[in-house]
């Protein structure tokens, strides 16, 4: 037994050294940017401090029953004042950038109205930080935690208020920001918060309809997600309008958005479920790709959703087609698709999942269609991203791709060891095989990708998931101060980097 452990050990270090997996910094372009992700809520805590105002996120995490560990995200992993640790934790790594959001109610704490000083010093001292140690800022202007004064004086994102108040957070962001940000994220995948947050429930706000309002009091599953789409749509073409008009020529920025992609395999080789999977793609990335691209939702949405799909007028659909420099891709797994070809899911649901007229599973016969990690929904199936990066080719005519997210989690299990959590390998074949796709797509296919992110530099409260899900590189002692503890795949990034 101590010859074999012996043997496993050298194995693992000769993998740690890219030795048998063929992985380096030269199996990708020149300029390809490394990077780890994260996000405010999630983040930062401090929710009092420094007159941040509340989110709908705070009002969430704070209702019994939302967060299945019953925890909220009041200190989160503390970055607010441990952000000097974790910029070094980042170039020690020898990563190049890294994606964080700015939290809106730190900047406007009701929404509008007068700028908080400290919320803009504290994101400046975060920038300097980063650039002091060589690393570029990617700055997400929305990424879930919306103002609550937003929320209860208009309905948020229902509202086309939002969007003059969305315009002016993002010039904010710019005018204090922009002289040393680069790259800026209108917003972090628009259709799970429309999805999550409007027709399922299961985030904040907490609106859905579905099964006769069982889970939630308030909400409309059948229109409310098209309505907030259609608001962060425009909203995001106004705030990129204003950049390029105002900013762009003097400050040299990028701007783009990331959406949230699972790719979809079909079930079976009918034409019922092939056509399944293009109809599963336009509800979930055609439903913001689509606009920006052509200037209009995709047929298929027009012709199953009708009137409750709201229309774009000429100038709007002007405004936003082309409304990018980049496109930001959150990629973590592959479900099978099938047509449905029942009404039960249309009367129960009556949502945007009856609309599309699809199911998704990752099962085929009770095989699971890859190896699971901690969360229930991923599934890890390294060839969806050569396959998603070549549709965006070929659908979209070769745009800039930055992959902004993507990773895998373990549980947060109390009965393991710090020790043994530490040992991830899961995680090193995950990123490993989901790189060497993409470096496939990149070198063989042409695909037009310059960066990738790693969700996530650290163990987070991971929404409603609390702290039940560990997606970190770096493990964080909950239980001491918030320890930060360098799991293996660092080591193993490092090499990778170097």
């Amino acid at each position: 037994m101590a010859f074999k452990g012996g043997f496993l050990a050298i194995l693992l270090m000769l993998c740690m050294t890219q030795e048998c997996r063929g992985l380096s910094r030269g199996s990708f372009p020149d300029g390809f940017v490394f990077g780890t992700a994260s996000s405010s809520y999630q983040y930062e805590g401090a929710v009092d401090d420094d007159g941040r105002g509340p989110t709908v996120w705070d009002k969430f995490a704070h209702s019994f029953g939302k967060v299945i560990d019953f925890s909220n995200a009041d200190v989160a992993v503390d970055q607010y004042h441990l952000f000097e640790e974790d910029v070094q934790l980042m170039a020690d790594m020898g990563m190049d950038a890294y994606r964080f959001s700015i939290a809106w109610s730190r900047i406007f704490p009701n929404g509008t109205g007068k700028v908080n000083q400290a919320g803009i010093d504290y994101y400046n001292k975060l920038i300097n930080a980063l650039l002091a140690k060589g690393i570029k800022p990617y700055v997400t202007l929305f990424h879930w935690d919306l103002p609550q004064a937003l929320e209860d004086k208009y309905n948020g994102w229902l509202s086309p208020h939002i969007i003059n108040d969305y315009a002016i957070y993002a010039e904010e962001c710019f005018k204090a920001f922009g002289d040393r940000v680069k790259y800026w994220i209108t917003f972090n995948e628009p259709h799970t918060m429309s999805i999550q947050g409007y027709d399922v429930g299961l985030e904040a706000p907490g609106h859905c309809s579905i099964l006769l309002h069982l889970f939630c009091r308030g909400g409309n599953s059948a229109t409310e997600p098209y309505m907030v789409a259609h608001n962060i749509l425009l909203s995001h073409a106004t705030a990129v309008d204003v950049y390029k008009r105002k900013y762009k020529a003097v400050q040299h920025g990028f701007v783009g958005i990331s959406l949230d992609v699972t790719w979809f395999e079909p079930i079976s080789n009918s034409t019922e479920d092939s056509a399944a999977v293009q109809r599963a793609l336009d509800f979930q990335f055609g439903w913001f790709m689509d606009p920006i691209f052509f200037g209009d939702y995709p047929s298929s949405m027009r012709e199953r959703v009708g009137n409750r799909l709201p229309k774009f007028s000429a100038s709007d659909s002007s405004r936003v087609k082309g409304s990018l420099d980049f496109v930001g891709i959150n990629h973590y797994t592959t479900y099978y698709i099938k047509a449905n070809s029942t009404n039960i899911i249309g009367v129960l649901l009556n949502d945007t999942l009856a609309d599309s007229g699809t199911i998704s599973l990752p099962f085929k016969n009770f095989k699971p269609i890859g190896d699971k990690a901690s969360s229930i929904w991923l599934y890890i199936v390294p060839s969806g991203m050569r396959s998603l990066m070549n549709y965006i080719k070929q659908k979209y005519g070769k745009p800039i791709v930055i992959v902004t997210e993507n990773g895998m989690d373990d549980s947060n299990n109390p009965f393991i060891s710090i020790n043994d959590a530490l040992k991830d390998e899961k995680r090193i074949g995950y990123h490993n095989d989901y790189l060497g796709n993409l470096s496939a797509a990149i070198r063989e296919d042409a695909c037009n990708v310059q960066g990738y992110f790693v969700w996530s530099l650290l163990d987070n409260w991971e929404w409603a998931a609390g702290y039940t899900s560990r997606f970190g590189l770096y493990f964080v002692d909950y239980n001491n101060n918030l320890k930060r503890y360098p799991k293996d795949s660092v080591q193993w990034f490092k090499n990778l980097l170097s």
